[in-house]
């Protein structure tokens, strides 16, 4: 029986839908289509942020030489990469309703800035008995070890947790370990998935 429910962060509790301010600077600096995510989260230097082998600070110094932009553009830059974000706070009520319930926990591939972002930005921590950050742990997703803490923290074995995911890969690597997975994609009706698994706001269907 699933007696823990553990969310990815981007893209499910906040996403993106409108990234016409990347896309602003793309045409300005003459990058392709999408290129400011790849070399934001997905270039080498991304990558070891997410893995807490560098400070988001240095990322973001390093993403500024890159585009050679001057601290000022760096910073306009840096707001408009996020202006498109947009919390959940459907999602995030539907979480507080299960906590009477369930544990409730945050994965998330990101930089050491998050949880910091999740008292401030988005003050959702509260939210969540557990937030699990790859920068924190120096492992990412989809590799077993960050799962498999996060279990042991929450004091779960795998079959009594579902995780919800935006990427194939995270969600083939929780259902490896015995995890039931919800792939979350744009218009999941997240209720019925959860339901579907015995996971409800009045509590576990038995």
């Amino acid at each position: 029986m699933i007696q823990a429910v553990i969310f990815d962060f981007g893209g499910v509790l906040v996403r993106t839908p409108d990234r016409s301010s990347r896309k602003q600077w793309e045409d300005k600096l003459g990058l392709a289509e999408w290129e400011s995510e790849q070399i934001v989260f997905n270039s080498e230097m991304g990558i070891k942020a997410q893995c807490g082998e560098v400070s988001d600070a240095a990322l973001w110094q390093w993403v500024g030489a890159r585009l050679a932009l001057s601290a000022d553009e760096l910073a306009a830059f840096q707001e408009a990469f996020w202006a498109g974000d947009v919390l959940d706070t459907a999602l995030i009520d539907a979480i507080r309703g299960l906590r009477p319930f369930y544990q409730t926990a945050i994965i998330s591939n990101a930089a050491d800035g998050l949880r910091q972002a999740l008292h401030t930005t988005y003050p959702i921590a509260d939210a969540f008995d557990l937030i699990v950050v790859s920068a924190e742990e120096k492992v990412m997703k989809p590799k077993p070890d960050i799962y498999l803490r996060t279990l042991e923290r929450l004091g779960r074995q795998p079959e009594e947790a579902v995780f919800i995911d935006d990427f194939a890969h995270n969600i083939a690597a929780a259902r490896q370990l015995g995890m039931a997975a919800i792939h979350y994609q744009p218009g999941t009706d997240m209720k019925a998935e959860l339901a579907a698994l015995g996971v409800t706001a009045q509590g576990p269907v038995r």
